[in-house]
């Protein structure tokens, strides 16, 4: 077989509940992924096994599989998820159960050594991000499904692709273009018109989910099966490119995937060509996700409506303030959110909310004492007094850290379906990864008449979470938007258009071949998105805020 097809069914805890058997029936298909984890989910998979030690993987897995597991062995197609979490042994054992009952031979496989919770005391869980060789090392000796624990997403399509053709560690241009491929599927429908800036080019009501067409060489075809909704273009490709990266170097602890290198080409309709994907050797440490409890949040957001918003805000700022003062939180965040209008229609879009949060280790500071002040208000507050909702006792968040262990220090084993484990080898070739120097910028445009309006007109932007930090990628549509676009949005400018990010580091990274610029803030999301810090906790909104907000563009561009 010269092409490897590779599809996805899953792009986060809680997708479409349907689209195992939607990429089972839908076309042909060699292996389905499934992606199921994020740094949140892995927070929430440890609550899960807090209450029951057989618990912390997607417990959704085995249920989707309940009707398809028969389709899947009929077709030959297989399956490798990261759905096991926390528990990937769990998660094979409950697999197989479901198998046998069903009368299905299978042969299930898991992936382990991810865990580093023992080394990581006070944390819920810290989890190593593994490779892909433990799911090839699996599917080279027969295994009908993979279950792993943490490992990239991307590894989720880099290790069938380096089983499948033979690849070693050393090949790192192949592994990257796999690695490439993996991350465009990796978020399920976002590759195929899902939050997709442009997004009224096309029906993406109900988007299919994606599927590549690995070739040898670590090229391949982003598609999806053909009658399914969305669409797949050079735009849907770069927007996902860009979702969740730093700069041109995109590690990983098999490879360090160059994204500078990346060619994009639109082969036919819904079918986007990556080639020419450069590799490096990986770095010598792998990451390690660390979630801890950071303590308990509360909130309440009181309605203002009609006039004199900012003097109501005023008032009940004052009149908590007492109550607050006498048990301080060890955070209190005030947040008016001018939502109102004035002569409106409605009475709710006369009404702003002003939100109140407050962050304490002790349950009891954030608890009782804020929910009586609150509800103690609404016959003594200001004209129109009410709440969204009177707070409760306050809810546990939690902490992302990010910390880094040697790759020889992690035990990467696959376990397969007879009880035998076979090691996986840390990378003999390593190189510490370091930032590339900045490419030339094209020619400027020449000056011409502007107007004042909005950059998503010329520019489409995706943004995401790393930990306390966001991306946004940005990228222009025709090169004459580039030339523009690579000179006037520069981190200075950013910074100006989104005003959070002022006190906060911001680098840009220019990628030339996708005609996009990729910033990184640093710090604005606090602790990750489990601490809530900010309105978006993830970020995936702050690159179509950024589309909003209004420059001089050259007339000739709109």
């Amino acid at each position: 077989m010269t092409v490897l097809r590779i599809g996805n069914a899953s792009g986060f805890y809680g997708d479409r509940f349907d689209a195992l058997r939607e990429m089972l029936t839908g076309g042909d298909l060699d292996v389905l992924t499934g992606d199921y984890l994020a740094e949140l989910t892995m927070l929430i998979l440890a609550r899960d096994r807090l209450k029951d030690p057989a618990a912390g993987y997607a417990r959704t897995f085995p249920r989707q599989l309940e009707d398809t597991l028969g389709l899947a062995h009929e077709r030959g197609v297989r399956i490798v998820t990261n759905a096991g979490g926390l528990n990937p042994a769990g998660l094979a054992d409950a697999v197989r159960e479901l198998a046998g009952r069903l009368g299905i031979p299978v042969r299930v496989a898991h992936v382990e050594g991810d865990d580093l919770t023992a080394a990581h005391p006070g944390s819920l869980a810290a989890h190593a991000y593994l490779g892909g060789f433990g799911t090839a090392a699996a599917l080279r000796a027969g295994a009908d499904i993979v279950v792993t624990g943490r490992v990239t997403d991307a590894a989720l399509v880099s290790g069938p692709a380096a089983a499948h053709f033979g690849w070693g560690p050393a090949d790192h241009d192949r592994l990257a273009g796999a690695v490439v491929a993996g991350h465009v599927l990796e978020c399920g429908t976002q590759a195929t018109g899902g939050n997709y800036a442009f997004f009224r080019e096309g029906d993406v009501r109900r988007p299919g989910f994606p599927l590549a067409e690995i070739h040898a060489d670590g090229s391949s075809v982003i598609t999806k099966h053909p009658g399914t909704g969305g669409f797949v273009d050079v735009g849907t490709v770069t927007a996902q490119l860009l979702y969740e990266t730093g700069g041109a170097r995109y590690a990983g602890p098999d490879v360090t995937a160059r994204l500078d290198t990346v060619r994009l080409s639109q082969e036919a309709p819904d079918r986007v060509r990556i080639e020419g994907v450069r590799g490096e050797a990986p770095p010598p440490a792998l990451k390690v996700g660390v979630n801890r409890l950071g303590g308990f949040r509360n909130e309440v957001a009181f309605v203002l409506t009609g006039l004199d918003i900012e003097a109501k805000a005023a008032l009940v700022r004052e009149q908590m303030g007492d109550v607050l003062a006498k048990a301080p939180p060890a955070e209190v965040r005030w947040e008016l959110v001018r939502t109102d209008r004035p002569d409106a229609e409605t009475e709710e879009t006369a009404s702003a909310l002003l939100r109140l949060v407050v962050r304490d280790p002790d349950q009891a500071v954030v608890g009782r004492p804020l929910t009586a002040a609150a509800v103690e208000l609404a016959l003594a507050g200001y004209p129109g007094f009410h709440v969204l909702a009177p707070p409760g006792k306050g809810s546990p968040y939690g902490v992302f850290e990010e910390a880094y262990v040697p790759q020889g220090d992690v035990g990467h084993v696959a376990v397969l379906d007879d009880g035998r484990r076979v090691a996986v080898a840390p990378p003999e070739d390593t190189r510490p990864l370091r930032p590339l120097g900045e490419p030339a910028l094209p020619a400027p445009l020449p000056p011409g008449p502007v107007r004042r309006a909005p950059l998503g007109l010329v520019a489409g932007a995706r943004s995401g979470d790393k930990g306390g930090n966001a991306n946004v990628g940005v990228w222009a549509r025709t090169e004459d938007a580039w030339r523009w676009l690579a000179h006037e949005l520069t981190a200075e400018r950013f910074r100006e258009l989104v005003p959070e990010a002022r006190p906060l580091p911001v680098t840009r990274h220019i990628l030339p071949n996708l005609r996009a610029l990729n910033f990184v803030v640093e710090g604005i999301l606090g602790a990750g998105a489990a601490a809530q810090a900010r309105f978006d906790p993830q970020a995936k909104a702050l690159g179509e805020w950024l589309r909003s907000r209004h420059l001089d563009i050259p007339e000739a561009l709109l």
